[in-house]
């Protein structure tokens, strides 16, 4: 059983906004320390950033408006990072948060709603929500005549509640709602979206799964603020795997899109 939300999805949405926000700071910093919160709906997007970088209000509310529409009111608030969180990265790259992991390998079921999400997000670019477990696939698919889905797929069931509209006027969005959506079988203590390449939410999360798919078998991770390694690696070589993970799908905004299952 697996549930696939789309990059028009309001969580979705405020996922990709935080992660504009961190690939904004990687252009203002070489190693910037940035922790962002997106809470968006009904008009208004409220973020908070906790950042080593300073991000304008006009540049968050570009962000804000090339994902989410000029319409919608942007308002940023940042605060310094705690200091001693920024003490523990002062004299080299150390793991940025306490934490546990679990990677898992994506199965034939999970690919396939992926592959029907992505294919439905390129016909109709708006909200829509999936779930399949095992033969009963649920299309939950906004903008879109439920007639014409359910001649492309028969056995569906589509919109249960009718034609409908989607969006952030219909429900609000909030960061790492949906990591469900985003890792599948995997688990995690925090949220993959929102912070720099030193918060193990991050790095772990994203070197726990792909070990999984190498393996194929069930990855456990646990470490704690300040650790030098994790399983058995130094944490900066973690670190640069996962950077080349987030940069091979096209930075965070990109890799808030899918998640890690895409």
């Amino acid at each position: 059983m697996f549930e696939k939300v789309n990059p028009s999805h309001p969580d979705k949405v405020a996922d990709r906004i935080a992660g504009a926000l961190v690939d904004l700071a990687y252009t203002k910093e070489e190693k910037p320390k940035i922790a962002v919160e997106v809470l968006i709906g009904h008009g208004v997007c409220n973020i908070i950033a906790e950042t080593s970088v300073h991000i304008t209000d006009e540049e968050a509310a570009a962000i804000v408006h090339r994902i989410a529409g000029e319409r919608i009111l942007s308002n940023y608030v940042e605060v310094p990072q705690d200091a001693h969180l920024a003490d523990n990265q002062a004299d080299g790259i150390h793991c940025g948060d306490n934490g546990i992991f679990k990677g898992m390998p994506v199965t034939a079921e999970q690919r396939r709603l992926t592959d029907i999400a992505k294919f439905l997000y390129g016909v109709y670019g708006c909200d829509g929500k999936y779930i399949l477990d095992c033969d009963r696939l649920i299309i939950c698919q906004s903008n879109a005549e439920s007639g014409h889905l359910r001649e492309t797929y028969p056995d569906a069931e589509v919109n249960p509640l009718g034609d409908w509209t989607g969006g952030t006027d219909v429900d609000t969005g909030a960061t790492n709602r949906m990591l469900g959506s985003d890792m599948a079988d995997s688990v995690t203590g925090g949220g993959l979206h929102g912070k720099d390449l030193s918060k193990a939410d991050v790095s772990v999360n994203v070197y726990a799964w792909l070990k999984a798919q190498e393996t194929r078998q069930p990855v456990e991770l646990c470490c704690a603020i300040g650790d030098d390694t994790v399983d058995g690696r130094p944490y900066a070589e973690i670190v640069e795997i996962c950077r080349n993970f987030i940069d091979s799908v096209g930075g965070f905004e990109k890799f808030a899109e899918w998640g890690l299952v895409r």
